[in-house]
Parts: structure tokens; sequence; C-alpha cells
């Protein structure tokens, strides 16, 4: 359920909820959630025209008049439908570091000395001369930042990726690095849940990783629970990512340790897909995956997770069962 005092930033969110009847975007103000499906049938339609619509915002945060419910007495949903979902891989620096010193000594017999400095000049070099790894995932994923987590039948090491996902506001192809901001809407909390030991197939050894069945079971991408418009949030290259399991912290980074920016996974995405208003661009998930910890998720866990500004989600898992 929500918090008493949601923890976003600035005067107002956006989301998407329900009191027992259809879903209605809604405009969160303190403890408050403003009725919008009079203006608006959805929170992307808002975001479709977002140059109009966010000055108009400002003004309905402040008015006595309209339909206000108690955000404690609704369902917080999914806070938008996107459009397409592009998620970045492989974009925290230490996250792969690790990774990569890791496979260097129990694979190649390097020293954890060798193994980290090798692993450190390929950050480097790829930071210098690489570019983003993005791929698609399902909107068939998605689910509320309270919902339930539901563990498929397949695959056991079922694990947790929090990151911080940014919606974008305007059209745009072949975006220029330095114009890439201007395209966020805004941010939300998401966590790309994968079940590792699905990841690959043994079967197509030439094709590698099976992305698709990995990534997108149902509910295995919590997000919300508000979309915080970007003029709030500050600086989204020094945000604190953090997830508890079951009351154990696991991630806890800041944004600052992605190795590809915001404006570069942007532009480097718009080379190959005209983003729309709506998309979601999920921006990579920093160390402390349960991989790392040897630690995977079992029915009647709870996954407590946070991102500076942008509130708060707290999945159970279940069993498909």
């Amino acid at each position: 359920m929500p918090e008493p005092s949601p923890s976003h930033a600035g005067p107002f969110a956006l989301g998407t909820f329900s009191d027992g009847a259809a879903a209605f975007p809604g405009l969160v103000a303190g403890t408050r959630v403003r009725d919008l499906s009079g203006a608006a049938p959805s929170v992307r339609a808002l975001v479709e025209d977002w140059d109009t619509w966010l000055p108009r915002l400002h003004e309905l945060a402040a008015a006595t008049d309209g339909a206000w419910h108690n955000l404690s007495d609704l369902r917080v949903l999914t806070p938008i439908e996107p459009g397409q979902i592009l998620q970045s891989g492989a974009n925290y620096r230490k996250h792969v570091a690790d990774l990569v010193a890791a496979e260097k000594e129990s694979v190649h017999g390097a020293t954890p000395e060798e193994a980290r400095a090798d692993a450190e000049k390929m950050m480097d070099e790829r930071i210098r001369d690489g570019v983003p790894y993005i791929f698609l995932g399902s909107p068939r994923a998605l689910c509320g930042p309270y919902d339930d987590v539901v563990l498929p039948a397949l695959g056991e090491q079922h694990d947790w990726e929090l990151e911080l996902a940014l919606v974008i506001g305007r059209s745009g192809k072949n975006i220029p690095v330095e114009d890439a901001m201007s395209y966020v809407a805004g941010y939300t909390i998401s966590n790309d849940l994968t079940t590792r030991d699905r990841l690959y197939r043994p079967d197509l050894k030439a094709i590698g990783t099976d992305w698709f069945t990995a990534k997108n079971a149902d509910t295995f991408l919590p997000t919300g629970p508000f979309l915080v418009p970007a003029d709030f949030v500050g600086d989204p290259g020094d945000l604190r990512i953090t997830l508890r399991h079951n009351g154990v912290v696991r991630q806890d980074e800041s944004t600052k340790d992605m190795i590809f920016d915001i404006p570069r996974l942007i532009a480097y995405a718009s080379t190959t897909t005209t983003l729309r208003p709506g998309d979601l661009l999920l921006t990579g998930s920093p160390a402390g995956n349960g991989a790392h910890w040897g630690v995977f998720l079992r029915s009647g866990d709870v996954i407590d997770a946070e991102i500076t500004g942008l509130g708060r989600q707290r999945n159970t898992v279940r069993s498909h069962a």
C-alpha cells in the first residue's frame, strides 16, 4: 500500500489509480490525488501533449476544486502505459567490472588484483569508445509498485535489478546528445526482474541469450509509483538507488556510476527507433543483484525499492501455484 506521505520530489506527480472501478489518471499532491479523467483519458495522453499540460498541472495542483481522493484509499497502478519499453544492459561500471573480474579469475586464472585491473581498463575503453547495449521489453510484464510479483513455473534463479526509468515527452529520431534531455518528460522506478537460469539457451548456443523468456514474465517489471516531472528531480545523474530484499540492503548505488549517461542512451536509442511520448527507457541496474549475493527470490520474500525523489515500491513475491 502507498505510504501516508509519499516521498516524491516537487509539488506534484502523476500516476494511474483505481478506487475499485475503472482506472483513472491522477495528479498526486501531498496525500491527495486529483482525478484527471475529465480532462484526459490517461497519463500517456497528458505526456503526448506535455508542453501544454505541464503548466496546467501546476495550476491544478494548487486548486481546491475538482474531484480529490485520499491516496491511501486508492490502488496505485503502473503510472503510464508505454508505447515501447527500451532497456539498457551492462550500464553500471562497478556492476560490469565485478562480472568481468569474476570471469577472469574463475575462467582465466587471473589473480584478484590482475582481474580487477583488467576489468577497470575494459570499463575505461568502453566509456571512451563503446556504445550502449539496449534491448526491448514487453509492456505485458508491467505491474504496479505494490502488486505481488508472481514467479513463473520455469526457472529457479529469479533476480532483481532496480533501475531509474525515464519517460519520453517528445518525438525524435537521431537526437543529438546535447539536445537529449529536452526529450525527457519525467522519471519513475522500474525493477527489471530476471530469471537467470533461463537467460542462456543451451539448445541455441550460436544465438545465445533469450531475453524474452528471462525478463518478460507477467509481473516481472514493477514500475511506479509515480511519474515525477523532470523539472522536479534535479540531476538524474546523481540519484541514489536502493533495494532491500527481506530487509537486507542488496543494491545501494548512485546513478553517477552509469557507464553511459542518459543523454547518450537517448541519442543511441534514437538512431534505431523513433522515440515517442510515453516510451519508457530503463537506464540499467547497479551492482548488488541476487546473482552477486548468491540469493534469489522465493515465495514470501518482500522487495523494498526506492530512488531519490521518486517514491518507493514494495512487492511481495509469491509462487505461480
